[in-house]
């Protein structure tokens, strides 16, 4: 079995692959890298097959998104790590070696990611886990390096290594055996925060999560879809729903699910005041959608470790960012 296999879900990326595939490759050797084909429809597997053709492909019969691609494809990988790596990632010299040597040395972490950052603007992080990532009482996401939509300047401030609540989908190193164990990810998220849910279970089942500084990506960021994108909206709105239900204990969940259906239904009013239609219309899907598969949800809850967010010692990050006027993530931790 090899030690870690870099593992590409690439989807219509053919672009993506010219341009990334060859660094990666570079600073992880081909035989260390695979690239799991979602059913592309455009030229990705000729490229493959022209550009690459020393690179173990696994094809899917179908395109089943981010969560139900990777599940199907990681049934076909034996290595003890799996690096998860986006299609639009430019991975640096020397990135790997620091998350490998860390899960190795710390067994009781399942997951680590590393610095992202952003490819269009090398000094800021980027989007998607940033410095690591973090939820709030109420379940709502955020980074260290990026809360909301406001991105930091790296400057160093965060380049210790932290415990984190979630590891970013977009570049992480996870155990395969507890990948596994806890089940993978949930296809029904299809795609957008299921590494949210699959870093909550991991840490329901007792490990712990991590970034290292010390290893840097650069994530060029809504490759697949776009974040004015409506269908990006309802993903988010629907799955951090179906997110708080599947692994929050009844007794927060009783009155935060209320509290986030309302607030959630504001946002959607903000949305149409900014004369964005599309993404009003979005939300009320989600949630509708969110209402008709809870069923199902809540079988999912059924014997297994639920685990809390508890109160927190301060405001949710939606009062501290919208309200009280705190943009930064020091500011609010």
């Amino acid at each position: 079995m090899r030690k870690y296999a870099a593992v590409i879900l690439n989807y219509n990326g053919s672009n993506f692959l010219r341009q990334f595939l060859p660094t990666l490759l570079q600073h992880c050797g081909s035989q260390h890298v695979i690239v799991a084909d979602n059913a592309s429809t455009d030229d990705s597997l000729e490229v493959m097959a022209t550009n690459f053709p020393d690179v173990e492909i696994v094809k899917m019969d179908k395109n089943s998104g981010y969560a139900g691609g990777y599940n199907e494809a990681l049934q076909h990988v034996e290595a003890e790590y799996y690096a998860l790596v986006n299609s639009d990632i430019e991975v640096t010299e020397g990135w790997i070696a620091p998350l490998i040597e860390f899960l190795d040395q710390n067994a009781t972490f399942a997951a680590v990611q590393p610095k992202i950052k952003a490819f269009s603007d090398r000094d800021a992080f980027e989007y998607a886990g940033a410095a690591g990532g973090f939820i709030d009482p109420l379940g709502y996401a955020y980074c260290r390096g990026r809360v909301f939509d406001t991105i930091e300047k790296d400057t160093g401030q965060y380049d210790e290594m932290i415990e984190t609540l979630w590891t970013s989908g977009a570049a992480m190193v996870v155990r395969s055996k507890l990948f596994h164990e806890v089940g993978g990810f949930d296809i029904d998220f299809f795609a957008h925060m299921e590494e949210i849910d699959l870093c909550w279970r991991l840490r329901a089942a007792g490990h712990q999560l991590a970034c290292l500084p010390s290893s840097t990506v650069y994530h060029v960021g809504g490759g697949t879809l776009s974040a004015t994108n409506p269908r990006k909206t309802y993903l988010n709105f629907r799955n951090n729903l179906t997110l708080l239900t599947k692994n929050m204990p009844l007794n927060e969940l009783w009155w935060k699910l209320p509290v986030r259906l309302v607030l959630d239904i504001l946002a959607a009013f903000v949305f149409w005041k900014s004369n964005s239609f599309a993404h009003t219309r979005a939300v009320f899907s989600a949630l509708f959608d969110y209402l008709g598969s809870s069923p199902t949800t809540w079988k999912k809850r059924q014997g297994r470790p639920l685990l809390g967010l508890g109160s927190g010692e301060k405001s949710p990050v939606v009062y501290q960012y919208f309200v009280a006027g705190r943009k930064r993530f020091s500011e609010i931790q």
